[in-house]
């Protein structure tokens, strides 16, 4: 398949999808990056399905581009908002933390594209064969949830393995990692990180200045013990995880500490209780720009690289 075949036939300018950053991708973002060419996403997570409701409504008025909503399988209403957006009329899915075959035939009755989040190259096959049209091989560099296995490294893997688009994500923060996804065989990219800091994202502005002034170093991988690691930017929370990562039987309390963490970052602002999630390009990233001026600046490096053809 071509190179940018999936976001051709979708009418996107760009081959960028925005990350279903729970907790803070609402419509005021995702309709800025698809306004700027891209796919913007609402994220899903574990939100109320009339709070998903009122988001996608709300993008509608904001944007006439295509735009998507992630879904994470494990929430306890990934049903409802399975069904949600097929009654809504949303185009693209993107979903995690699970596997999305019982609701394809749903989602394709309805004409959405679904683009799953796979981090082996065992679940991107078994993604192709329940029928994704595409999947995000995401790297261990991203924000928030990971796999082991670094982009650099997954994704040429993926693409070999199997024949719908790939589109890579993890690390990539600048032209430069735009042009190397291309190389590596993407067909297009996922970015979060640098979208955490665009003018139109409404994540609490301590967040977005913790995400300016990390450094190379500040980005940890929190909660291996648990089966379910997560990387944020160092702070006296992920400290604390970290001393009881050393003692598994001490799950209970990790737990309990984790509770409503990231809301209390993303919401409240508190940057040192709560969970700051972000990928280790958090150190590449300066100023906050709009969602606009973030895709027209990468691509146009990418292509001035040779790394990238529109």
């Amino acid at each position: 398949m071509a190179k940018i075949d999936l976001f051709k036939k979708l009418g996107i300018k760009h081959p960028i999808i925005q990350g279903g950053m729970a907790w803070i991708a609402d419509s005021s973002l995702a309709a800025a990056v698809s306004n700027a060419g891209g796919i913007g996403i609402i994220a899903g997570a574990n939100a109320p399905v009339d709070y998903i409701r009122q988001e996608i409504r709300k993008t509608k008025e904001l944007t006439d581009k295509p735009f998507g909503v992630n879904i994470m399988l494990l929430s306890d209403n990934s049903k409802e908002l399975a069904e949600l957006v097929c009654e809504e009329g949303v185009k693209v899915v993107t979903t995690g933390a699970g596997n999305p075959g019982k609701y394809m035939e749903m989602w394709k009755k309805h004409n959405i594209t679904v683009i799953p989040v796979v981090a082996s190259v065992a679940l991107a096959r078994r993604m192709e064969r329940s029928g994704a049209d595409a999947v995000i091989a995401e790297g261990t560099e991203a924000g928030g949830h990971i796999g082991e296995l670094t982009t650099m490294a997954l994704v040429p893997q993926v693409v070999d393995a199997i024949n719908i688009p790939v589109i890579a994500a993890g690390g990539i923060g600048d032209g430069r990692g735009v042009a190397a996804a291309f190389m590596l065989g993407a067909s297009g990219i996922q970015i979060g990180t640098r979208f955490l800091v665009a003018k139109e994202c409404t994540v609490h502005q301590n967040y977005k200045d913790k995400v300016i002034k990390a450094k190379d170093i500040d980005s940890v991988v929190t909660g291996r013990i648990t089966g379910h690691p997560v990387r944020v930017i160092r702070n006296k929370l992920a400290r604390k995880f970290k001393e009881l990562d050393k003692n598994s039987e001490l799950l209970k309390e990790y737990e309990e500490l984790g509770k409503g963490a990231l809301p209390r970052a993303a919401r409240d602002g508190d940057i040192e209780m709560g969970s700051v999630m972000a990928g280790q390009i958090a150190g590449l990233i300066k100023k906050e720009q709009s969602c606009k001026e973030i895709i027209e600046e990468m691509f146009q490096e990418a292509t001035k690289l040779g790394g990238y053809h529109e």
